[in-house]
């Protein structure tokens, strides 16, 4: 019998974890995962980015713990010697119609409390000589870290505090009993007194196992990236934003200087065939089936049908997706960038096409399911367990 058993191995549930041993330490906790290590997802798959809070709405989880996040992911590389490097980033704005977009992102983030500063055409170029912009937004506060990194040390912080961890665990049954509940893996039964689902992209199926409707749905979207070749590291110095495109919701191709010194750009955005689908060739039926028989899907399909099929174009298209980078850096050309990696963003929608915007939590009786932990997630990761544990874990 554990005290708590967190489903996931990912930075939210790891940081969940050490959140829960930090305000417990005696506390008995298990992680169970259904792959052979941390971080094998969503985790293991971004850009590496600490991100600020920037874009996120005032008073959000997201704009808060955000902010928390920063703070705490680049004191924790530091107190464990860990890769970190707190760059910055610059927002550019490369039309004028793109001006007045860039002012509400400014004023977004003062109202956020964090530290923003406008630059001018030629501060922008003193930072980032080949970028082509009117003018841009520098927020010192990003930066670049290495996650899987980040991961493995609070594993191995949370077993050395006593916690279990056990890979190859795919949950299959979860049921909630008066005092304890149950969680059933193709292997055995584990019982604890209360469950936190931290499952990512399979976060809503693990709320229906346990008997919850979470009124959304996971849909899966792939983000393409390529890495520029090292001849031209040159034409990016740290991290190159574009500025978001009102009309679709996601933050457009940039440029990112990572922790290996390769330099990734990307990534577009496109409906993946499977929930842990990084490849265009990899299908699961059963995933798509789910989103295609979903009501929400075609409501946010038909919304943003132009700007999906450009981004679906572009995935299968290095001269578009260079002409789409070339917004940014005039200078980049289809030869200078080859195939990189992916990831998949575990999205919820809503039954009316809506984005969930926020950070979800589904409170059941002996459980707490996070439902919807996208970008900012893995820079919020370790504040995002810390909320958990004030809003539902404070006495055990």
């Amino acid at each position: 019998m554990y005290d708590v058993i967190v489903i996931g191995a990912g930075l939210v549930g790891l940081g969940t974890a050490n959140a829960l041993q930090e305000q417990h330490p005696h506390l008995r906790l298990l992680i169970l995962d259904k792959e052979n290590g941390v971080a094998v997802h969503q985790s293991g798959h971004n850009s590496n980015v600490v991100h600020s809070g920037i874009y996120y709405t005032p008073g959000s989880l997201k704009a808060r713990l955000a902010k928390q996040g920063n703070r705490t992911i680049y004191e924790f590389c530091q107190q464990h010697g860990l890769y970190y490097d707190r760059c910055g980033k610059v927002i550019v704005a490369t039309q004028l119609k793109e001006l007045p977009l860039l002012e509400n992102i400014y004023q977004r983030g003062l109202k956020n409390g964090l530290d923003v500063s406008h630059l001018s055409q030629a501060q922008l170029k003193e930072r980032e000589p080949y970028v082509n912009g009117l003018e841009a937004i520098l927020v010192p506060d990003a930066g670049i870290v290495n996650y899987p990194e980040i991961a493995a040390k609070l594993a191995e912080i949370i077993q050395t505090q006593g916690g279990d961890i056990y890979y190859q665990q795919q949950v299959q049954g979860i049921h909630e009993h008066g005092d304890y509940v149950e969680v059933q893996t193709q292997q055995t039964h584990y019982q604890a007194k209360w469950l936190v689902n931290c499952a990512g992209l399979h976060s809503d199926r693990i709320a229906r196992l346990a008997g919850y409707k979470t009124d959304m749905k996971i849909v899966p979207f792939r983000g393409e990236y390529y890495v520029l070749d090292s001849s031209k590291n040159y034409l990016v110095n740290h991290l190159i934003y574009p500025v978001p495109n009102p009309d679709f919701p996601f933050l457009g191709v940039h440029f990112t200087r990572m922790h290996n010194g390769k330099r990734d750009v990307g990534p577009n955005a496109v409906l993946a065939f499977k929930r842990e689908g990084y490849n265009k060739t990899d299908f699961n039926l059963r995933d798509l089936a789910e989103v295609l028989t979903y009501k929400g899907f075609w409501n946010i399909a038909t919304r943003y049908f132009c700007e999906g099929m450009a981004e679906m174009r572009r995935s299968f298209s290095r001269q578009l997706f260079t002409e789409n980078a070339r917004q940014l850096i005039p200078d980049l050309q289809p030869e200078d960038i080859t195939p990189g990696p992916a990831g998949v963003r575990a999205q919820a929608l809503t039954a009316d096409g809506k984005l969930v915007d926020d950070f979800h939590f589904v409170k059941g009786r002996r459980s707490l399911h996070v439902c919807n932990a996208p970008s900012p997630a893995a820079t919020a990761s370790m504040e995002i367990g810390r909320e958990i544990v004030r809003r539902y874990f404070t006495e055990l």
